[in-house]
């Protein structure tokens, strides 16, 4: 998304709002490994509401992985 700064005289220059984005390290246990995902503040909050598992079958049904 694209907006404006705006300072103090009202002076406009172009800005980016950018994705809330956070690299992170999650344990499988079913699989017994790490997995590094690119998760957003609003998917860390499902992770730890749902759980893991879900969260990525979810994400699945929905279609943002289409690797796992």
């Amino acid at each position: 998304m694209v907006g404006n700064n705006v300072s103090h005289s009202k002076r406009r220059t172009k800005r980016r709002f950018d994705i809330n984005l956070f690299k992170k390290k999650f344990y499988l246990p079913e699989e017994d490994r790490w997995v590094s995902l690119r998760v957003s503040a609003a998917g860390l909050r499902m992770i730890n509401k749902v759980g893991l598992n879900a969260a990525l079958k979810g994400a699945k049904e929905k279609g943002f992985i289409t690797n796992y």
